[in-house]
């Protein structure tokens, strides 16, 4: 298999499309629109080549989102060709990072992802909590034939997703006939072995579950491709998973223009994290409480990554909708359903607030006057706030940026000037966090997770995740 190149682009040149583009199998419901503004062309310094493993890459312009629901990566689908279909099943207790995740990445590189419940209802209570709904059930993809069948790991989701005689079947059958399929986190072990799809294979899996492989052909290494089997360890590693899936599906020139999309990088590019005006985010001794608000068009990557992470470290987070119902529909197409309505939350005060990414995610929740007040009443009162992406256009109009060191990002107005925080991907500035979005979240969330309980913390929260804890 090619080696697979991971690069990025800068937010300038990709914040017009990137997080505007919507993809999938489950149309956009009426409610919203996502379009995107008009794309900006960028500057000089964002075609420069970047050097990955010793041979220089220009960056590729992303490609102009086209009008209909299903959004694909340059090169990826000829208009004679349908998508690839694949499924992702989820159940009660599937790791949401890497659902959503798979999800997000193969939708951009141009599949057909139907989720699939194998519970009864098509609503399910991730692993941390977060509340995803299904496209369907799992019967309902009982004689369909797949491109791929990706498995989610989690606990006790991968044992929800085993005991599933019909998502047996239905794996079983795509090994026999040899098309492709992939398991990660405690899925490989837990899932695929007691079905006898492990056999002759090599395998990778979480830390946790790995002496539960096959001794003789399990590896450590964080992908692991054997045949038409492809594993990984967990919710760290989920790019890299599901760009490989990507790879296999649709070619390396696929995979590397959605890696740039999502803003990876190469291994050697440690993200750069810039911190000003240090002071104490300690909340008492009480668990801080973290309020997400989301709308139609939030990016589900940066919520889900946000809500896994803050409550793997014991915050008391709040997914709040400012629609008029607690579901939403995320900028890829997953149905996400929020604890409480906005309306809801004001009652309470809240330690932080951080505004999620999505082009029109952000055009929503800038609607919301109740969350416009209580961002207000935030910086009046002393308490953290943030943004990811293109969300920092709202602090910016609210005046919330005034004074204040963010990200660079093309819709924040004299930022990319200041050469303190030129190629950040995470500024800190006293009780201020903002962050690039997309792939970078991981290190966003984890930045808070250290602000709030310390490194040990962090390093922990990492641990779980099969993430290198960032070394500043």
């Amino acid at each position: 298999m090619p080696s697979l190149i991971l690069l990025r682009l800068s937010p300038v040149a990709v914040a017009a499309s990137a997080a505007a583009t919507t993809t999938g199998s489950v149309p956009l419901t009426p409610t919203f629109t996502s379009a995107a503004p008009p794309r900006q062309k960028p500057p000089p310094s964002s075609k420069r080549s970047i050097k990955t493993n010793g041979n220089p890459i220009t960056p590729i312009t992303p490609p102009t989102p086209s009008p209909s629901t299903t959004a694909t990566t340059e090169g990826s689908n000829s208009s004679s060709s349908p998508p690839k279909k694949v499924l992702v099943p989820i159940g009660f207790g599937t790791e949401e990072m890497e659902a959503v995740i798979l999800i997000h990445v193969l939708r951009q590189a141009g599949a057909d992802v139907t989720v699939a419940s194998v519970e009864p209802q098509l609503q399910v209570e991730a692993a941390k909590g977060t509340k995803l709904v299904a496209d369907s059930s799992i019967e309902a993809c009982s004689d369909q034939i797949f491109d791929l069948v990706v498995l989610p790991g989690g606990m006790p989701g991968s044992v929800r997703l085993r005991d599933c005689e019909v998502l047996q079947k239905i794996t079983c059958k795509q090994a026999e006939e040899n098309r492709l399929y992939g398991a990660i986190c405690a899925a490989p072990a837990i899932t695929l072995l007691p079905w006898g799809l492990l056999k002759r294979k090599k395998t990778t899996c979480h830390p946790a579950f790995f002496d539960k492989l096959p001794t003789f052909w399990a590896v450590k290494t964080n992908l692991q491709v054997s045949g038409g089997l492809t594993t990984s360890r967990g919710p760290g590693t989920t790019y890299e998973f599901a760009l490989s899936l990507a790879e296999q599906l649709y070619g390396e020139s696929v995979a590397k223009d959605v890696a740039e999309l999502l803003f990876m990088r190469p291994a050697d590019d440690n993200a750069a994290k810039k911190e000003f005006n240090e002071v104490d985010w300690s909340v008492g001794h009480h668990a801080p409480r973290v309020l997400i608000p989301i709308a139609h068009g939030s990016e589900e990557i940066e919520v889900v990554t946000l809500i896994d992470i803050l409550r793997r470290a014991k915050a008391n987070v709040i997914v709040a909708s400012v629609e008029k119902t607690p579901e939403v529909l995320a900028s890829k197409g997953t149905k996400i359903v929020a604890d409480v309505l906005i309306s809801d939350a004001q009652e309470s005060s809240h330690d932080l607030i951080i505004l999620p990414g999505g082009t029109a995610g952000t055009e929503r929740l800038s609607k919301s006057r109740i969350l416009k007040r209580l961002l207000k009443e935030q910086d009046s009162a002393g308490r953290i706030y943030g943004a990811i992406c293109s969300s920092l256009s709202i602090l910016q109009k609210q005046g919330l940026l005034k004074n204040k060191r963010a990200v660079p990002h093309s819709l924040i107005v004299n930022k990319a000037e200041d050469d303190a925080i030129n190629g950040a991907t995470l500024v800190i500035d006293g009780k201020l966090i903002t962050g690039e979005g997309l792939s970078t979240v991981t290190d966003f969330a984890l930045a808070i997770v250290t602000k709030l309980f310390g490194n040990g913390r962090a390093r922990s929260v990492a641990e779980g995740l099969v993430f290198e804890y960032p070394k500043s």
